[in-house]
């Protein structure tokens, strides 16, 4: 009879920490479910770019936006200092983010040069070659 007991007693404790495992792991996967969904929902704060080359500002509200030679790019700048794809703006981690793109004259950023990538902020002036480019972040 004692060993009985204890053989149920041991197949209800299994079963009830397999039980507690799947109501963790099905918690959790509804939790990551519903974070992902919303950011993927957050739209990026509007990023205003001003070449002084040009008269008006662009203004721009997608996660990448990629700045170059090529008139393929988001910012076309015609100007031969400037690489065919000189340097790109990302949104993420809820900021604005300035990469090179291997340029050969280089990416500043306030006059440092960027080597990895650095946030920007409003206000900041980022000169690609010899083209200066006036950046406002909107909300």
């Amino acid at each position: 009879m004692n060993v009985t007991v204890f053989l149920v007693l041991r197949i209800i404790l299994a079963l009830s920490l397999y039980a507690f495992l799947a109501w963790a792991m099905i918690t959790l996967w509804r939790d990551l479910k519903r974070h992902s969904q919303a950011a993927a929902a957050r739209q990026p704060a509007a990023l205003i770019l001003h070449p002084q080359t040009e008269t008006e500002p662009a203004s721009f509200q997608k996660l990448n936006v990629t700045i170059g030679r090529d008139p393929a790019c988001d910012v076309f700048i015609d100007d031969l200092t400037v690489s065919v794809q000189h340097a790109r703006f990302v949104f993420r981690q809820n900021q604005w983010w300035l990469e090179d793109l291997g340029s050969t004259n280089g990416t500043f950023l306030n006059d440092e040069k960027v080597d990895v990538s650095l946030v920007i902020t409003s206000g900041d002036q980022v000169r690609l070659g010899q083209v200066v480019i006036d950046v406002n972040i909107g909300s």
